[in-house]
C-alpha cells in the first residue's frame, strides 16, 4: 500500500497545491486548518510535519517528513531553511522523544486500521512525555450520514471517537477535539462559500462537531 500512495503523490507533486488548494473548496478547508494550528501556538522549533507534503503548514513547524521524494521538492522551494527529509508514518527519522509537537493532516485518511495503529507507537516514539500529537481522520458518523463508500485506498479510512480512544487508551491522553468542513461545501455556489467559514467553526465546535466531515484530535503522551 505505502508503495501506492508514494507512486501516487510522486506523480502529483508538481501540480499538487494549483489542483487541491488554488480553488475555493482547497480555501475553505486550508482556511479552517490553519486557523486551527494557529490557535494552538505550538513551539515551532520543536515541531514536526508528518507527511508535510509541499509544504502547505511548515510555517507552523521546524521539521517535515514525507513519503514523496517529489513532494519534499517542492516543500524545500518554498522552505529551504528547514528540516525536511524522507521518512514515512511507520519510520520517522529522528530520536526517541525528540519533539514536543507532531502534526499530521490528510494522511491517516489514507490508512488502515491496523497501519494507523503503528502511525500512532511511531509518534508516540517520537514524542516527548506530554507530547501533542495533532491529526485529523474521515468521521464515521458524516460517513454513515452521508453513505459514503470509497472507490480505492484513497481517503478510504473512517474513524469514530470511540475506537480511537480504544486504540490509544495505554499511551495517550485525550485533549482535545474539533471538526473540519462541516457544510457540504462542494454543493455550494463558488462565490459564497467563504461566507460560511465562521457558522462552520462554531458548528465544528459544537455537540454536532462529529458530523463534520473530519475530526482533529489532540493526544497529550502519557
Amino acid at each position: 500500500m505505502q508503495n501506492t500512495i508514494t507512486d501516487y503523490y510522486q506523480q502529483l507533486a508538481p501540480n499538487y497545491d494549483e489542483n487541491r488548494f488554488n480553488n475555493s473548496y482547497g480555501l475553505y478547508i486550508d482556511n479552517q486548518e490553519r486557523s486551527f494550528l494557529e490557535s494552538l501556538n505550538l513551539d515551532l522549533n520543536k515541531t514536526v510535519d508528518l507527511g508535510c507534503g509541499t509544504g502547505r503548514f511548515l510555517n507552523f513547524a521546524a521539521y517535515g517528513i514525507d513519503i514523496s521524494s517529489n513532494m519534499i521538492l517542492q516543500s524545500k522551494q518554498k522552505y529551504p531553511e528547514k528540516n525536511i527529509q524522507l521518512g514515512s508514518l511507520s519510520q520517522v527519522p529522528f530520536a526517541n522523544n525528540f519533539f514536543k509537537n507532531a502534526f499530521c493532516f490528510h494522511v491517516i485518511m489514507h490508512l488502515d486500521k491496523k497501519e494507523t495503529t503503528t502511525f500512532l507507537d511511531e509518534a508516540h516514539r517520537i514524542l516527548e512525555k506530554k507530547g501533542k500529537l495533532i491529526f485529523d481522520f474521515p468521521s464515521e458518523k458524516r460517513r454513515k450520514l452521508t453513505a459514503h463508500t470509497p472507490e480505492n485506498w484513497h481517503g478510504a479510512n473512517e474513524l469514530s471517537i470511540n475506537e480511537i480512544v480504544a486504540l490509544t487508551k495505554d499511551n495517550w491522553n485525550l485533549k482535545k477535539q474539533t471538526g473540519i468542513l462541516f457544510f457540504p461545501i462542494h454543493h455550494f455556489p463558488k462565490k459564497l462559500r467563504r461566507f460560511f467559514i465562521p457558522l462552520d467553526n462554531l458548528l465544528c465546535r459544537s455537540f454536532l462537531k462529529h458530523y463534520a466531515s473530519y475530526i482533529i484530535l489532540i493526544l497529550e503522551k502519557k
